[in-house]
């Protein structure tokens, strides 16, 4: 029996998602058309995106419905930002987010990044004061999915009031391991992604605050009310409504149960492997589920191999870098040389993990740690 600690790249699908989905997969009904199947499809896609706005405690109006995170990112920073108006953001941003505000600093955006401390966290007084005359956006990650750390989006939402910045925030990462509520955190535009939750990959949304004026990236159809052309994938939409309700429902305890295993999992490292650091904060805020290490002279990448031949599924960092030959962008940022930025390995539990399954980890990763080791000392 395989072993998952990757929930933040992706977690598996829900049964209950998957049921919901079957049933709109192969039954014909476009949302847009006016016969019966149609209006089946239409329905089903409005409850849906009432399911997904109590989610976040926003009206089923405000959400529009993408692809995936990625491309809500992509639709909140450029549907509201253009040359030459300013745009803020952090440097442990997202790759969708940074990639997409460098894009648009090439096209005469003025781009301010702003750091971040050794823990990962962003000080919302930074982020305000980057906010010079003329910035249309300010976009900060709600938690960050490789090192666990929550910024101050409500407090920085407080220091832009009144300036006439919009504040977006990706809350892909933060959405069922934390309480959200976009009206107590002051945002403009949020973004989720389903495939986080328990739901299929290749849905997510934006939520978009109904006075925020945004431009449409995809043209072709009114659909999403004009925000978003296209037909509307509706069996994952339902299946991402149905991942969101459970999530909804269970969060207090599937958090709960997240935060007992991952201090489980660090206290007993710490005891077995002296030396073996922490990226990210030790204390809340923080994700629960979520805990970053460095192992010292260790390749981060020859671990993740090596768990994985011996039935564990984890991940070096974001999903969106594996592979990549430079090191993370997250623990660069957190000031952590190369070798270290390069030597990271992210553990991310989720509500079905198990006690055994941390005893089957404390059990095996010593022995491997001292193998890459050995190996790099021949």
């Amino acid at each position: 029996m395989r072993i998952y600690l990757d929930h933040n790249a992706g977690a598996p699908l829900r049964p209950e998602a998957r049921e919901a989905m079957l049933r709109f997969l192969g039954r014909p009904g476009n949302p847009s058309s006016a016969h019966r199947e149609g209006a089946r499809a239409r329905g089903a896609v409005e409850a849906a995106r009432a399911e997904v706005a109590a989610l976040i405690g926003a009206g089923p109006a405000e959400i529009v419905f993408t692809s995936g995170a990625t491309e809500a990112n992509n639709l909140a920073l450029r549907g509201v930002v253009r040359a030459p108006a300013g745009l803020v953001t952090t440097a442990i941003e997202h790759a969708s987010v940074l990639e997409t505000a460098r894009a648009l600093a090439a096209e005469g955006v003025r781009l301010t990044v702003v750091p971040v401390d050794g823990d990962g966290r962003v000080a919302a007084d930074d982020v305000v004061a980057a906010c010079a005359p003329g910035t249309a956006l300010a976009s900060v990650g709600l938690a960050n999915g490789e090192v666990g750390s929550v910024a101050p989006v409500a407090a920085i939402a407080g220091g832009l009031r009144g300036s006439g910045v919009r504040l977006h925030t990706d809350a892909a990462q933060a959405a069922g391991r934390m309480p959200i509520d976009v009206r107590a955190l002051g945002v403009d535009l949020l973004s989720l992604s389903a495939h986080k939750l328990g739901g299929p990959a290749g849905v997510g949304a934006l939520w978009v605050r109904r006075d925020v004026g945004l431009r449409s990236q995809m043209t072709g159809g009114p659909q999403e009310r004009g925000q978003r052309a296209g037909t509307e994938n509706v069996a994952g939409i339902v299946a991402f409504a149905e991942a969101a309700r459970l999530a909804r429902r269970d969060l207090a305890v599937a958090a709960a149960h997240c935060a007992r295993l991952v201090d489980r999992l660090w206290s007993g490292l710490r005891a077995s492997m002296p030396g073996v650091q922490l990226n990210g904060p030790a204390a809340p805020p923080r994700l629960p589920n979520t805990l970053n290490l460095t192992f010292p002279g260790c390749s981060g990448d020859s671990l993740v191999v090596l768990l994985d031949l011996a039935g564990i599924a984890v991940s070096a960092g974001s999903a969106c870098a594996a592979g990549a030959a430079e090191p993370s962008h997250v623990l660069a940022a957190m000031g952590r040389d190369r070798e270290t930025a390069r030597s990271g390995l992210r553990l991310s539990v989720g509500p079905a993990t198990t006690d055994a399954d941390i005893d089957r980890v404390l059990a095996v990763l010593p022995d491997l740690v001292a193998q890459v080791r050995g190996g790099a000392a021949a």
